[in-house]
């Protein structure tokens, strides 16, 4: 929580490694922060029900609620049940457990898509990924058909006729 600075959309993180990273976020998740925060000053931002098992670690415990930090795999088992619906638009609620949601990593890999396809320059889409290498960037930027379409047709005689 010390390392939220909600004003400027962005904070700060811990990478793999120990290296201190940046990341940002949109205004949708802005709005969104203050009623995951609500009140709470210090501690772990996603946080679990509960109260923290006997034992855990002291930087894993919100000091304001007592309760655990939320592990990245309860979050995706979270998140893709949440999404099951979502991600099939045309299944009946009664049908959800049979169903599969989806996952955080592709969400991050459709905004990485997303942003590829509307013209985000490489160096961009490198540092929003965090990746440390273009090569391992490939797999996301991958723009569909539409958009493949919608470059080819910016370019073409008629629309430099436009331009």
């Amino acid at each position: 929580m010390e390392d939220l600075y909600p004003q400027d959309k962005r904070g700060k993180i811990t990478a793999k490694g120990g290296a201190t990273e940046w990341i940002h976020w949109q205004s949708g998740t802005a709005r969104l922060l203050p009623r995951l925060i609500t009140g709470r000053t210090c501690g772990p931002l996603f946080l679990t029900g509960r109260k923290a098992p006997a034992g855990t670690a002291t930087l894993d415990v919100c000091e304001e609620t007592s309760r655990a930090r939320l592990s990245y795999r309860r979050a995706e088992e979270i998140f893709e049940t949440s999404a099951r619906l979502l991600a099939n638009p045309l299944a009946r609620p009664e049908d959800i457990e049979d169903l599969e949601g989806w996952t955080l990593h592709r969400l991050r890999h459709c905004a990485l898509t997303h942003d590829a396809e509307n013209g985000t320059s490489t160096p961009m889409l490198v540092a929003r990924s965090r990746h440390a290498s273009v090569r391992s960037l490939e797999r996301y930027a991958c723009p569909g058909v539409d958009a493949v379409a919608r470059h080819v047709a910016s370019r073409g005689p008629a629309a430099r006729r436009r331009g």
